[in-house]
């Protein structure tokens, strides 16, 4: 009787355990997860490789393969060269070259103050319990918010640009947020 009681309680658990850890449509299993961060790792180290784009902090976003590229760059054949970089890595099945181009030199001053609206965008939408913040990668050139990243639903991609609107100093927000959608 005992033995039963345990075996059913081990199967149970068993079955708890593997729901726990398979995927649905919008969240990644372990595995998963462990795989994207893999596929990150592999496009920033060919970024940092390729002379083309080594200089540049590009953001890297990965979502069941699907490769996002943020921020922003000097030129057109920089952005180019970034998509070519990224394609060219194994596990890699789509890139959104997500990328702004953005000449000229910016003062300290202005690079200062893109960084603090940076951390106002992102406290507001720390704030903002509609928001998956943590999913959300800012940045910010000449008062540019870029948002960028994967998020489960179109209502926190539009909950997002309407909380990094609100922030002052923001002149445009560019949303780049993508919807999961497997």
């Amino acid at each position: 009787m005992k033995s039963r009681i345990l075996t059913m309680i081990v199967a149970v658990v068993a079955m708890v355990s593997m729901a726990a850890c398979s995927a649905t449509r919008t969240t990644r299993s372990a595995g998963e997860t462990l795989d994207d961060a893999t596929v990150t790792a592999k496009v920033k180290t060919a970024l940092a490789r390729d002379p083309s784009t080594s200089a540049y902090k590009i953001e890297v976003e990965s979502y069941r393969g699907d490769v996002q590229l943020n921020g922003f760059v000097e030129t057109a054949d920089m952005k180019s060269a970034a998509t070519r970089v990224a394609k060219s890595v194994n596990g890699v099945k789509k890139v959104s070259n997500n990328l702004e181009v953005s000449s000229g030199q910016r003062t300290a001053g202005e690079a200062v103050d893109d960084g603090v609206i940076t951390a106002k965008v992102k406290a507001a939408l720390i704030s903002d319990p509609n928001v998956a913040a943590h999913e959300v990668n800012v940045q910010t050139r000449e008062g540019v918010v870029q948002l960028a990243g994967f998020v489960d639903t179109s209502s926190q991609k539009s909950k997002a640009a309407e909380a990094a609107r609100r922030v002052a100093g923001v002149k445009e927000v560019d949303n780049q947020l993508e919807v999961k959608q497997r």
